[in-house]
């Protein structure tokens, strides 16, 4: 059975199912749906209360799902008339399709929604900017956390170039006491979220290169891309034994067990890094080539709040919405789960150094986005998902560089036009 087929079936299945449930919120009563099943804690003891503070008389309840059922369960309740009344919305495509289907509510009317930049709000916009239609919340950070122990023993500095970052790998794989990098390719998007889209900005220069993708200026095929996989195809040198085996959980394992030196990261496994690891940890974010005088990082718009379009508690739920464009919540979301960051022009104290030390990035380096995020994934072959496979394949060595560059070229060329 294709995953489409099967995707098409589950969603028609728990559409079934939830139709039959009746609406969970009554009137003057939220429920937020979410994937973020992790941090239930923070909205039910921090964020849910402080609101309460200023908002006594709206019950509001946080409804997650894991991340991998979230958005098939979230079509199927739309379908089915059982959606909560505020939906957290994934980045780009996927969330606008949803407002395509009437399904979220164009919010540019909310107080507060300008102090949010254009860039913020891109990911939760149509094409054309003319409407927003989720309230964004943070971004994550792509970079290295490393164990600070395991550089000293290895008698290694945070590297500053890609020179030094190699040949820092090279001797803490002398010195034997630690894996020199903990990842593996057995989920395949690692590979490509923490390993193709955390170095490649520096290769494909950020923004410049992403906006030519997607206007065919520039093809998977051109050096850039191809360096990217090079370099990443240089990662296997680094690695555990075993690592086509190895999950994302047990990289973190690895590294929370101080068994490995660095993990290539995003900003949030700061929070269980810090649950879990008995040793001191830092970050650096992803080294340009000598010479270079710009440096860039993926800054990812990660999650939003969106309005059901059909909830029975519209002017709550705005009220909700308008409390989080404000600075107390920046704040609060920031520091309650370092490693998301507020994407609100509120200036925000951050208290975890690991956390600060992946925001400082912002003032020395250029920000930009997955290039597979925007438009470029809306066809079939999806893009995200080719590049998952993809960069696996190159750090497994199946294909080479080249290869993975014309697989990637070819795939978005089947129905992109500024790629055919």
């Amino acid at each position: 059975m294709s995953n489409k087929v099967f995707a098409k079936g589950l969603a028609a299945a728990l559409a079934a199912s939830v139709a039959l449930v009746p609406l969970m919120a009554s009137a003057g009563e939220l429920v937020i749906e979410s994937w973020r099943n992790d941090d239930i804690d923070i909205w039910n003891d921090q964020i849910i209360p402080a609101f309460n503070k200023e908002h006594p008389d709206i019950k509001v309840t946080f409804s997650p799902t894991p991340p991998t059922d979230y958005n098939a369960l979230i079509n199927a309740k739309f379908a089915g008339g059982t959606a909560g009344d505020l939906i957290t919305c994934r980045p780009f495509d996927a969330s606008l399709e949803l407002y395509k289907q009437g399904n979220l509510a164009p919010l540019d009317d909310i107080a507060g929604m300008d102090n949010f930049s254009d860039v913020a709000k891109s990911a939760w916009q149509t094409d054309d900017g003319s409407v927003t239609f989720c309230l964004p919340m943070a971004s994550v950070i792509h970079g290295f956390i490393y164990n600070k122990e395991a550089f000293e023993a290895a008698g290694v500095e945070v590297p500053k170039t890609r020179a030094e970052f190699y040949a820092a790998l090279d001797k803490i794989k002398e010195e034997g006491s630690y894996i020199p990098m903990a990842m593996g390719t057995a989920d395949q998007w690692e590979a490509a979220t923490m390993g193709f889209q955390n170095i490649g900005p520096n290769y494909w220069k950020g923004e410049e290169g992403r906006k030519a993708l997607i206007d065919g200026s520039q093809k998977f095929t051109d050096k850039p891309y191809v360096d990217t996989f090079t370099e990443l195809a240089s990662w296997a040198n680094y690695l555990p034994d075993g690592y086509e085996a190895i999950s994302y959980p047990d990289a973190q394992n690895l590294f929370s067990l101080g068994r490995a030196a660095v993990y290539p990261a995003g900003s949030w496994d700061i929070s269980l890094f810090n649950s879990q690891a008995e040793f001191e940890f830092g970050a650096f974010p992803p080294p340009p080539a000598e010479g270079s005088d710009t440096c860039y990082i993926s800054d990812h718009t990660d999650i939003a709040l969106g309005l059901n379009a059909k909830s029975p508690n519209a002017a709550e739920a705005k009220i909700f919405l308008e409390w989080m464009t404000g600075s107390e919540f920046a704040s609060l979301y920031s520091n309650a789960l370092p490693g998301f960051f507020s994407l609100s022009n509120h200036k925000v104290e951050i208290s975890d150094p690991v956390a600060n030390e992946f925001v400082s990035w912002r003032q020395k380096c250029e920000s930009t986005i997955r290039n597979s995020y925007q438009i470029l994934s809306r066809g079939t072959p999806n893009l995200e998902n080719e590049l998952w496979n993809i960069s696996a394949q190159v750090i497994n060595g199946t294909v080479t560089p080249e290869e993975a560059g014309k697989a990637a070229e070819s795939g978005l060329a089947k129905w992109y036009a500024p790629h055919q």
